[in-house]
């Protein structure tokens, strides 16, 4: 029988299922932000050459998820850019809920999930695993490379030529405008507060993870580059 979880649960079963997995693991999430003891779990994974696939949306990938990946080689990737679903499961077990593999969610965040063991319930099982490998087939297969990952890092040595820049809260790719440094939909979010001290999480020139506002979008090295060549915000008055 299906075991229904809460948050404290899915993350228990989560770490469990991870560090067990013995012959293969699937971690379908659009949101990564993996937490210190999966990450030790998954090396230890990919040390042994256990089949692990993680499936994501590319352009909501920390560039510090970037970079540790790059360095795990045995783990295969996909990028899947309509991906909302969440769900994780080894050879024994599988978990289908709301929450990302995102650590802020692991704690903060009110989240459910179905636990469904394959002793106990081998169809419905089954089901899933089937699903987990057409979302991992249907989407784009690649390996990071941190040559990539740094090209936003040019931007400041080319005194920020480029057209395109990072969105602050989200590091997906925008125009390339410190005045304007969300994207449409992370905008929306903040304009509900619109709070200028609000702290977000990347540098808007070089997507670097950096402490940044609305007024103060990019990380010092890259204002200092580009003070002279490209308009500030400037706090309002209020």
């Amino acid at each position: 029988m299906a075991t229904f979880l809460v948050t404290e649960g899915i993350s228990h079963h989560l770490q469990q299922m991870v560090s067990e997995a013995k012959e293969r693991l699937f971690l379908i999430s659009p949101y990564l932000k993996i937490n210190e003891r999966i990450k030790q779990s998954l090396e230890d994974l990919d040390r042994m050459k256990i089949d692990v696939r993680l499936v994501f949306r590319e352009n909501k990938l920390a560039l510090s998820e970037q970079i540790w990946l790059e360095g795990l080689p045995s783990i295969r990737t996909s990028v899947y850019e309509h991906l909302h679903a969440k769900c994780y499961l080894n050879e024994n077990e599988a978990i289908v809920t709301s929450m990302n593999l995102y650590e802020f969610s692991q704690v903060h965040n009110y989240e459910m999930g179905i636990l469904v063991s394959k002793e106990l319930e081998p169809e419905l099982y089954g089901k899933i695993y089937e699903e987990a490998q057409r979302i991992f087939r249907i989407g784009t297969e690649h390996r990071v490379k941190v040559s990539e990952v740094h090209k936003g890092l040019q931007r400041v040595k080319a005194g920020g030529n480029s057209s395109s820049g990072f969105c602050i809260r989200c590091r997906a790719e925008v125009k390339l405008n410190p005045k304007v440094p969300y994207c449409k939909d992370c905008y929306s979010k903040w304009k509900k507060k619109s709070d200028e001290s609000e702290v977000e999480r990347y540098c808007h020139i070089c997507g670097q993870p950096s402490k940044s506002t609305i007024i103060k979008p990019t990380c010092y090295n890259c204002y200092r580059s580009n003070k002279d060549k490209l308009e500030f915000p400037i706090a309002s008055s209020k």
